[in-house]
């Protein structure tokens, strides 16, 4: 089925190229009998992925049961997913089929799976592997033929690490991973996302629908959206409900949401939240370290432009700007140290090489900041890791991905 028509028939609003890979994804996928896992922040919509996948395949036809693991308790969630015998537990009055014998031929959706206890967890293994399992209070082996998809907004790998979810389980759900990506890198998604609702909203309540002008668009589109679109919906129509304007303007929407650091514009220095882009916390930690240097970097290359420079003149900076101020300041021929462990003697050094510097790539950039952070903490991961704004687990992912060796 195309992307168009898959997106018409559930509703999914809009263009982004991350939206529409993920959407492919489920859509190959779908054909198989693989267990799929579906990742993502809360409010992504991770719910549409698991029709996706039983509408275009051949169990579409048979049932297909969602299941919201996070909301049944503890106690009766191994009767609701496999089934009771009667006189199992204290009010089971009659043999029951669970989700999983209802099923049969068809899919299982099993949202917030993290949630699950270690012992249904024990039990839901069985299933993946062989297809069998008990009802509560038997010991009759019973078989089921049915698709698993799976959703999390968990980290599940910090959960097997806490010793809250199984390894083995994980492997199982995980054959196909799927990860929908939060509203935040489907910028041009939000406006029409906010149209929408808002146009929702004066239809159902026979209102004028409201509009944006250009700042209060640009304030939405840059906003950090911390609860995807379930949040970006409620604010459309609370605005839509309240405000008498129908023209809303950035000093109006801003009354909606919420401060503390949670707007997408440059980051506050001293701030942190693991959630902003990798790439964009560390270009911003760039930046703020090379705005504390800016001045002393003048103020040398105008000494060393007019011959009045000396190393012992110049103080030593207080954070170290990364290589793409050196090659946009220095004049034509010569080139200065990026580090200050580096011999004082090279700035301002003559460069013979006759091949040109090769141009610095995002890479470059990110991995000086890596560098430079290791090195300031000795190479304490965890500590660079804080110095850079980010989350251990993506500084690893980062020292690995860019090829740093040395610590």
């Amino acid at each position: 089925m195309e992307l168009f028509e898959v997106k018409q028939r559930l509703g999914i609003i809009g263009t982004s190229e991350a939206m529409n890979r993920a959407i492919e994804m489920a859509l190959k996928v779908a054909s198989t009998d693989l267990s799929v896992l579906i990742t993502g922040e809360s409010g992504v919509g991770k719910e549409y992925f698991p029709q996706i996948i039983h509408q275009n395949s051949p169990r579409k036809h048979n049932k297909y049961i969602a299941v919201n693991c996070g909301a049944i308790p503890e106690g009766t969630i191994d009767s609701e997913l496999f089934g009771h015998e009667r006189g199992s537990f204290t009010g089971a009055t009659e043999a029951r089929k669970g989700y999983f014998e209802e099923a049969g031929g068809g899919t299982i959706f099993l949202d917030e799976v993290a949630e699950l206890p270690l012992s249904t967890q024990a039990r839901l293994l069985r299933v993946l592997q062989s297809g069998e399992f008990l009802r509560v209070g038997s010991s009759e082996i019973r078989k089921t033929n049915v698709r698993v998809v799976a959703a999390t907004n968990v980290d599940l790998t910090k959960a097997i690490a806490d010793g809250r979810f199984r390894e083995d389980l994980y492997y199982r759900l995980a054959t196909v991973p799927i990860n929908v990506p939060p509203l935040r890198q489907r910028k041009e998604d939000i406006h029409l996302l906010f149209r929408k609702f808002a146009s929702d909203v004066a239809v159902s309540y026979k209102m004028p629908v409201i509009t944006l002008d250009e700042g209060a668009r640009r304030l939405l589109e840059n906003y950090y959206w911390k609860g995807n679109v379930r949040q970006l919906k409620n604010v459309a129509e609370q605005i839509s409900a309240i405000e008498e304007a129908r023209v809303i303007t950035e000093p109006i929407l801003r009354k909606y949401l919420p401060a503390g650091g949670t707007d997408a514009s440059p980051v506050v220095m001293g701030q942190r939240t693991d959630e902003y882009s990798d790439e964009r916390e560390l270009l911003y930690k760039i930046l703020f370290d090379m705005r504390s240097d800016i001045t002393d970097i003048k103020r040398m290359l105008l000494e060393v432009m007019s011959g009045g420079y000396t190393p012992h003149s110049a103080p030593a900076p207080t954070a170290q700007p990364s290589a793409e101020v050196y090659g946009l300041l220095q004049p034509h021929g010569s080139h200065y140290a990026p580090y200050a462990d580096e011999p004082q003697d090279a700035i301002g050094e003559e460069v013979t090489d006759d091949e040109p510097a090769r141009p610095l790539t995002k890479d470059d950039i990110q991995r000086e900041a890596i560098v430079k952070a290791l090195r300031k903490t000795g190479g304490k991961r965890k500590e660079a890791a804080k110095e850079l704004f980010m989350s251990e687990r993506t500084l690893y992912r980062k020292i690995k991905q860019l090829g740093i060796d040395e610590f």
